[in-house]
Order: C-alpha cells, then sequence, then structure tokens
C-alpha cells in the first residue's frame, strides 16, 4: 500500500510532509505464533481481539510459560503502539492503540498483528490516518477480483503514505476528532442495544402467537371452525391418498403410530400439539458430483444449506443440469415446501426458508412438503422460527452438531384450526413488519453516523480541520531530526561492533 498503491497528494498544507510509516517509525514488526495454554500471565492480542477503540480482552490468548524467555524485549507491547491487523476476513486493515490490559503487566501479538512504534509523533493520529477512507478504501480494493487471502505484509505496512503534519497540529487534529465524533459514537452505542431489543420483541410476537393470545378475540368471533383434531385426520387421509409409494404409505403409518399426539396443556383447546411427522413428508436431497462439470449450469434450482436464512427462496445461488439431478438422489420440491437446515457450526442450523419456486436441495437440509394444502407454510416457517434454539439443541451433541430427517420428524408442533392458522400469519407478518422498517431505519442511521465520521477524518488530512500555527515546527524539520538520531544511534551501534572484533 506504498506509492503506486496509495492516492497520491496533489498539494499539502503548509508545513506538511508526505512520508511512508518507515520515516517515522521506530520498530515495525510482526509477532510470533507461540505454543498455547489454557491461562497464563503472559496474554496474546490477536486480530479478533483488535477493535478500532479499544482491545476485547475476551479474545486474548494466552503463551505458555515455557516460552516466555523466548521472547525479545522488543516484542513486548508498549502503551502508544500501534496493532494493525494484517490477516483476517473481516478484520484485516483493523487497528487499534495499545494501552495496558487491566491485570496484566505485559502482552504480545500474534503472527497476524503488526507492531507499529512511532519516534516523535503522536500515534493517535496514525491511528485514525489507518482508520480514514483513503487508507481503507486502497485494503478493500486488494480484496477486489482477489481469490486469495488478503494480507497486509511489512512492507506494505512500512511503505504505506501518511500526510504529516507538524507535531503540535497532529495533536490538535487529534483532540478535534476525537471531541466530533465523541457523539457519534454515544450514538453508535445506543444504536447497538436496538437489534437485541427486535430479537426480543420478535421472540415476544412469536410466543404470543403460539401461545393463541394474538387471535384470542378472533376465536371468541369465530366459534364454530373446524378443531385442529379434525383437521388432522383430515391431513392424515389426504396424506395417505398423495402417498404414491408403499415406502411412504408405510412411512406415514409409522409416524402416526410413534409419534406424539396430545391435546393435554394446550391452550387453547381447539388446539392440538403433534409432531412435524404428522403434517408433512420429511426428506432432505443430495449434491451431484462437483466433479462432472455437465451436472451444473443447468436450469433446475438446487438450494444449499447457506441460502436458507429465515427467508423466503425466489432464485438460487446454483443450478444443477437434468443429468446431474437424475444422478442424485434429491427431488423436486413443489412450491410452499419449507426448508430447514439441519447441519451448521454457527447461525445456520435450526434456520428456515419457504421455497417460492420450484427446487432441489442439499442433503444438509430438510424439506417439509406440505402438498395436501391444508397447513400454511408461513405458519410452520414462523414456528420453526420460533423455536429456533430448542431445535439447535435437538441437532447438538459431543460429535458434529447436526439434526436428521427422522429428528425433524419427532420436533414437537402445534397445530390450530386452518383458519386460525391464516389468521396468525397475518398478525405476525404486520408485527414483525414494524422490526423490518426499525431495521432499516437503524442501519441508515448507522450508515449516516459512519459517513459523518469519514467526512471529519477527510478534512482533517486535507488540514482543514484546526487551524494552522506558523510557529509550528515544520514536519520536515521533525523527520531531519529523527533521521539525525537514528544515523547517530547507528554509528554508535556500528563503534561497538568494531570495538567487540577488536576485542576477540
Amino acid at each position: 500500500m506504498g506509492g503506486s498503491r496509495l492516492s497520491q497528494f496533489d498539494e499539502l498544507p503548509e508545513g506538511w510532509k508526505l512520508i511512508s510509516i518507515k520515516d517515522i517509525a521506530d520498530y515495525v514488526q510482526r509477532g510470533k505464533q507461540p505454543k498455547y495454554i489454557g491461562y497464563s500471565e503472559l496474554p496474546v492480542i490477536n486480530q479478533k481481539c483488535i477493535r478500532w477503540h479499544t482491545i476485547q480482552a475476551e479474545h486474548l490468548k494466552f503463551i505458555h510459560p515455557e516460552q516466555w524467555d523466548k521472547w525479545q524485549e522488543e516484542r513486548f507491547l508498549k502503551i502508544g503502539d500501534i496493532l494493525w491487523n494484517s490477516t483476517g476476513t473481516g478484520t484485516v486493515g483493523r487497528a487499534a492503540i495499545y494501552e495496558r490490559l487491566e491485570k496484566f503487566s505485559r502482552a504480545v501479538v500474534d503472527s497476524h498483528v503488526t507492531i507499529i512504534r512511532l519516534k516523535e509523533s503522536n500515534p493517535r493520529y496514525l491511528h485514525y490516518w489507518i482508520m480514514s477512507p483513503t487508507v481503507q478504501s486502497k485494503i478493500e480494493s486488494m480484496h477486489n477480483g482477489s481469490t486469495n487471502q488478503v494480507e497486509l505484509s511489512r512492507t506494505e505496512v512500512v511503505n504505506t503514505q501518511v500526510p504529516l503534519p507538524p507535531l503540535n497540529e497532529q495533536r490538535r487534529i487529534v483532540e478535534k476528532i476525537e471531541a466530533l465524533t465523541a457523539r457519534s459514537r454515544q450514538a453508535r452505542e445506543a444504536l447497538e442495544a436496538i437489534p437485541e431489543l427486535l430479537d426480543q420483541f420478535r421472540q415476544s410476537v412469536l410466543a404470543a402467537a403460539f401461545r393463541g393470545d394474538l387471535t384470542a378475540d378472533w376465536r371468541a368471533q369465530n366459534p364454530d371452525v373446524e378443531t385442529a383434531e379434525a383437521l388432522l385426520e383430515r391431513i392424515r387421509v389426504e396424506r395417505m391418498q398423495l402417498s404414491i409409494s408403499t415406502r411412504d404409505r408405510n412411512r406415514l403409518k409409522k409416524d402416526w403410530e410413534e409419534l406424539e399426539i396430545s391435546n393435554s396443556n394446550v391452550v387453547p383447546d381447539t388446539w392440538l400439539k403433534c409432531s412435524i411427522g404428522h403434517i408433512g413428508n420429511v426428506c432432505n436431497g443430495s449434491t451431484p458430483s462437483r466433479k462432472e462439470s455437465t451436472y451444473w449450469d443447468g436450469s433446475i434450482s438446487w438450494v444449499s444449506s447457506g441460502e436458507v436464512q429465515n427467508n423466503i427462496i425466489a432464485t438460487t445461488r446454483e443450478k444443477i443440469t437434468d443429468a446431474g439431478f437424475q444422478n442424485s438422489s434429491g427431488r423436486i420440491l413443489p412450491v410452499g415446501t419449507v426448508l430447514l437446515a439441519m447441519i451448521g457450526e454457527g447461525k445456520t442450523r435450526g434456520q428456515t426458508a419457504i421455497l417460492e419456486i420450484e427446487a432441489t436441495i442439499n442433503q444438509n437440509i430438510a424439506a417439509i412438503i406440505l402438498d395436501h394444502g391444508l397447513i400454511a407454510s408461513r405458519y410452520i416457517w414462523h414456528w420453526f422460527r420460533y423455536q429456533y434454539s430448542e431445535t439447535r439443541r435437538v441437532g447438538s451433541g459431543s460429535g458434529p452438531q447436526a439434526l436428521n430427517c427422522q429428528r425433524v420428524r419427532e420436533m414437537p408442533f402445534i397445530l390450530p384450526p386452518l383458519a386460525e392458522q391464516q389468521v396468525i400469519v397475518e398478525q405476525i407478518d404486520g408485527l414483525l413488519a414494524l422490526t423490518g422498517n426499525i431495521e432499516g431505519q437503524h442501519q441508515n442511521t448507522k450508515d449516516d453516523l459512519d459517513q459523518l465520521d469519514r467526512s471529519i477524518l477527510a478534512k482533517a488530512f486535507r488540514g482543514e480541520l484546526v487551524p494552522q500555527d506558523p510557529n509550528d515546527e515544520p514536519a520536515a524539520v521533525l523527520l531531519d531530526r529523527i533521521r539525525a538520531e537514528r544515523e547517530q544511534l547507528n554509528s554508535k551501534s556500528k563503534s561497538q561492533k568494531s570495538k567487540k572484533r577488536k576485542q576477540q
């Protein structure tokens, strides 16, 4: 990110100088990769720890005591060191200033973080420069078109250009930036609470819906609707008629005999507790061989588990050919099929979706086929969203954390009358639409704050944020002094080495 890769400055304010980090740094070095232990007195700051305005201690790792003596003194962090993430998807380019960690007298970084230790320059000024749109947009552009992980090498770091003001002006700029961004930071901290509040509201809406609270008035006005018990019997008859194969009929009979049906402890009393296997055919899909190019880029929509994100699927990232379909064990699923992700270490497992198109799926997704038309797809979709935590618990274990089709069949399901299902869906959709609007406003506000901060930084590094003082020592004089001190140290070091050789 040196001169050729970072935007050049056509004109700098009086007394400023365009320099590289190596001109003002005493020490620039990546950390080492140590041997870790669960806990010790020597913490390692890794790229996950580094946030723009703090170091998050919950992500610390710790060096095994037997390695403590192997770390040179210069590698131990000093107050004011800039820690710049050199690797990491989503973290590369982020930087923080080291301040002594609570409970620890010293610390180091691992090989994914570069230490920048400055000489006679304000570290907070350089930190804000690293944060600026000029530097960050260049790091972002390094991602574009690259199939490899982006990495900031030591060469990239030391050659990064910096518009350097006089030292006193650096201090004034930092003070002004921090004064102007203090309010936006407070606003951003307040905004951080909103997503959790919205999640709590969603869960409250879903809980009220599946207790029957949202449709209490509707039930009072419609006392003669078909009960859930009668509806479930109709579903059984329809499914038996739709089951073409003997295998499907046997599966349905087995589910009906083994799975739980109960109206005990179910409120309202017109509802029924059953299992997913009672109300829909559960199956998974498969993935055609990736080695066969003729199986891919066809016209048949194919859903991967990563596309199941509590959403409605109207298109897919990938499509397979008829040959790919014929050479896999999947089936074409009808519109309205509800999908449930069965595998995933992150948030994926337990998330759900509805097919708005005909599609086939991979082996890590369960499909609940509702071709009898007696269950509202959106109702069961919302049910799975409500049951997300419980679904993930069912799919946990000591081995790979995953569900399977039988576990999905055995999952409990609360069945209201069909007409009431539609009313419940309308109520849920209406209330959750409010959260969608708030989320949009929340994101717009965050974007506005980000743009405000970017504007502040852009003005700061054009020299437009604070007045200049003609009495300030120019940056060129500061650089001359740094060079002179380095030459003096180098000369002293050479003299000492020469003296040792003579003594030997």
